[in-house]
């Protein structure tokens, strides 16, 4: 087979190119732009396009298809040529479909916590020795690609994102993917570029569930109020399985899981991973794995990249790194962090950075969302919001948004360092939030800044 991927330098595509390869199929693609990491994976693999930009004499008759990632506009030449030429054109998800449509497909779908309940249940598979394909969002420690295609696995695990799948299919991703054993995590309203309302929003999860294969199960957090609502009013051939947060205790520091043999100790922590944790549970009880084998599995998983990530610890302070960036991100991390570490100050700086969070009509949605913190910092950046071309904010206006006494609003990320560099970090906490990194920020180098002595 012959593949080209339009965009190839994403951190989705790239993926894609490199297990398509390992797999054997003949794959080139082109890009406008490659960073790192992609540039390096890709080179390093010989995927690397001779040149950026876009080239139509790539497309050829003898493609078997032409793979077209978000990056890419409409008017992108080499997708002109494909459509001319009538190839076999697939959106990202498309083609994941197409590479796993006989296996039993378990997708992970929701507003906040489908990457770390992804990365869980891949995490237990590969220790229970359960061969899986899979597609997960984020750098998984143990795993070298994020995407995998074989011949041989029976199972195919995949994170159901809910943005657009292509610039010429503007359906959800998690629309397309059929899942045998779906997974719903929970509903807080994002995206209000694409879904300008919340229940426009929340009608994209009901699709989803209408796309669960007859025969096939359903678990859902019905901690969540929106998922049990559209969980237990839908009906379909197929089991439902509810779940809520794992039964725990917090000592010390360290949270314990509260089992039939036994407490289990872990080293990630708060009552959203422990959600996620019992939600992965159900899911890998589906997929054949003993109780014993999770447990024991669950001892060693130290969580996705920049998911609730450790920068720096010394004896009386930590400093971590987490992608939160949604309302209901920010709020359960916070308080996560403040209930595992009693007795110490919390600082938690967050960056406004998605178009959602810019956005003034969606600004209410932050309101008390960073309450649980001692000191809280908000960070953004005016210029982003006019890349965006978003209307303007004022620092005023985003206070008032977050409704709490403890926020501080920030549009220098220098000064904002400086402020973090004052503070004093005994028997302190300090939380770092963003899809971004405050402007360039390195994070391991501030984190030396401030706990010289660890």
């Amino acid at each position: 087979m012959k593949v080209h991927l339009i965009a190839i330098g994403g951190s989705a595509m790239h993926n894609m190119a490199i297990a398509l390869h390992e797999k054997g199929i003949d794959v080139t693609g082109s890009d406008d732009e490659i960073f790192e990491p992609s540039k390096t994976r890709l080179q390093k693999r010989g995927l690397l396009p001779e040149q950026e930009g876009w080239f139509p004499d790539k497309v050829t008759g003898n493609l078997d298809a032409v793979i077209v990632g978000m990056h890419a506009r409409k008017d992108n030449p080499e997708l002109l040529r494909a459509q001319e030429l009538g190839l076999r054109i697939f959106s990202y998800p498309e083609y994941i479909y197409e590479q796993t449509k006989n296996k039993t497909r378990v997708v992970i779908g929701g507003s906040h916590g489908k990457t770390t309940t992804t990365a869980m249940i891949l995490h237990v598979a590969k220790y229970a020795k359960v061969d899986c394909d899979f597609l997960v969002g984020a750098q998984l420690d143990g795993f070298d690609c994020m995407v995998r295609f074989s011949e041989s696995a029976n199972f195919a695990v995949i994170e159901g994102d809910e943005y657009l799948s292509s610039p010429t299919d503007l359906r959800p991703k998690f629309h397309l993917y059929n899942p045998d054993i779906a997974l719903l995590t929970g509903i807080a309203w994002d995206h209000i570029n694409v879904f300008p309302t919340f229940e426009n929003y929340v009608q994209q999860f009901e699709i989803f569930l209408d796309k669960i294969t007859p025969g096939g199960a359903l678990v859902y957090c019905s901690a969540d109020p929106e998922v049990k609502r559209i969980s237990e009013e839908h009906g379909g051939d197929w089991k439902k399985i509810p779940y809520a947060v794992h039964a725990h205790t917090v000592r010390e520091g360290v949270t314990f899981l509260n089992t039939p043999a036994g407490e289990v100790p872990l080293i990630i922590f708060g009552e959203h991973n422990l959600q996620n944790l019992q939600g992965a549970l159900e899911v890998c009880r589906l997929m054949g794995v003993s109780d014993v084998d999770f447990y024991d599995a669950m001892k060693s998983f130290k969580g996705a990249a920049r998911r609730l990530e450790p920068v720096k610890e010394t004896s009386d302070s930590v400093i971590y790194k987490d992608f939160a960036h949604s309302p209901s991100k920010l709020k359960a991390t916070t308080a996560a962090f403040k209930a595992q570490f009693t007795g110490r100050r919390l600082v938690a700086c967050m960056e406004l950075h998605t178009f959602s969070s810019l956005n003034a009509n969606f600004l209410g949605e932050y309101k008390d969302s960073m309450k649980a913190a001692d000191k809280a910092y908000v960070y953004f950046n005016p210029h982003t919001i006019e890349h965006k071309k978003l209307p303007p904010i004022s620092p005023q206006q985003v206070k008032d948004a977050f409704a709490s006494d403890n926020v501080e609003v920030f549009t220098d990320s220098k000064l904002l360092m400086q402020e973090l560099r004052g503070e004093t970090w005994k028997d302190a906490n300090l939380l770092l939030m963003t899809s971004g990194n405050f402007d360039g920020v390195d994070f391991v180098k501030l984190a030396d800044e401030l706990l010289p002595s660890a």
